[in-house]
């Protein structure tokens, strides 16, 4: 394992929060997980400067709009192995491979989740050619599921595609459509949303959540809607079908940005998280007991979010055709919907 530097620029956003370690944590990439420890042990070790000036002290205050700079480890594990695991290939040419992930494959390696990943597979089905595509531990990877969210997903097989698409998500040309099933029934019997600013209806039955998303103050695996600093987040959806006298709704979503956890944080923040959320749905009651152990048992018992990526829409990088893929509910979600469906 060979260690190297290199340097992450961070720009703060509207409203950070004081500190320069806090700051830091929030506004950095995801994809580095800084956590506020690790800021603090790098600031202490001469690693952050802004300007060419290096800031020694964690509680230095900042301001909105600064540019800081963090000499970050680059560690670069062993190469990356690629993996004979079955792939659903919706789609492929010579300049991106369009799959339907199940639930429960992590996208890319990392921490605690070194092989059998999206990116192992597709280096083994793409050969040695994706190894130089992109990020060296993520190549070809322009977008990201949560290992327990199902569905479509694109990945570049060429520099030129991985260029392309990656502005086309920063520039959020690409729609996604997600279906999910949640519970309660927003907007039931006419409830709105008071005291939760950003959240309002639209027009045909849209809801629309704006709610800033950042890692939560104490839980590292979480991200939590946030009041000071985070990253703008909006997220779209609308009830399809109301199920088991209003206890779980069927709906779609949209987003207009792509945050960690978004669909998650945001439904969980309005009180009708997803079933299944192990993480964020916590601490809602389930369903009315009218429905019947059996119904109340299944969905207690479901072991992920209920939520897939059913459809993705981009402009093609080699012919500027807009490509429209579409995929249908994984088994488990179907189940669970024909099981709490039923009279």
């Amino acid at each position: 394992m060979n260690v190297g530097v290199r340097t992450v620029s961070v720009t703060l956003g509207d409203n950070p929060p004081r500190r320069l370690d806090k700051a830091l944590s929030v506004f950095a990439p995801v994809e580095f997980n800084l956590s506020r420890s690790r800021v603090q042990r790098l600031i202490q070790g001469h690693a952050v400067t802004r300007k060419g000036v290096v800031h020694c002290n964690p509680d230095f205050r900042v301001s909105a709009g600064d540019t800081w700079h963090i000499a970050l480890p680059n560690i670069h594990d062993a190469p990356m192995r690629a993996e004979k695991i079955p792939l659903n290939i919706v789609h492929e040419d010579s300049d991106l491979v369009v799959v339907d992930k199940p639930a429960g494959m992590v996208v890319h390696p990392a921490r605690g989740n070194r092989s059998g990943t999206l990116v192992n597979a597709l280096l083994h089905h793409c050969g040695d050619t994706l190894r130089g595509i992109g990020h060296e531990r993520r190549p070809g990877i322009v977008h990201r599921l949560d290992k327990d969210t199902s569905g479509l997903l694109v990945a570049a097989k060429s520099d030129s595609a991985m260029i392309e698409l990656s502005a086309q998500f920063e520039s959020r040309e690409v729609r996604r459509r997600y279906l999910g099933l949640i519970r309660g029934s927003p907007g039931k019997a006419g409830l709105g949303f008071d005291g939760l600013g950003g959240t309002v209806f639209e027009k045909c039955g849209v809801v629309r959540i704006q709610a800033n998303i950042g890692r939560h103050p104490t839980n590292r695996l979480k991200q939590a809607v946030v009041y000071s600093g985070g990253r703008n987040a909006v997220t779209r959806f609308r009830v399809l079908e109301q199920l088991v006298g209003g206890g779980v709704s069927l709906a779609e979503f949209w987003l207009e940005t792509g945050r960690t956890h978004q669909i998650r944080v945001h439904m969980a923040r309005i009180g009708h998280p997803l079933i299944g959320d192990q993480l964020y749905g916590s601490g809602v009651r389930l369903l009315p007991n009218s429905i019947g152990e059996t119904k109340q048992e299944v969905v207690a018992n479901f072991p992920r979010q209920a939520l897939h990526s059913a459809r993705l829409e981009f402009r093609h990088p080699g012919t500027g055709k807009t490509e429209v893929f579409e995929s249908e509910f994984p088994s488990d979600i179907k189940q669970l919907y024909h099981c709490i469906s039923e009279r």
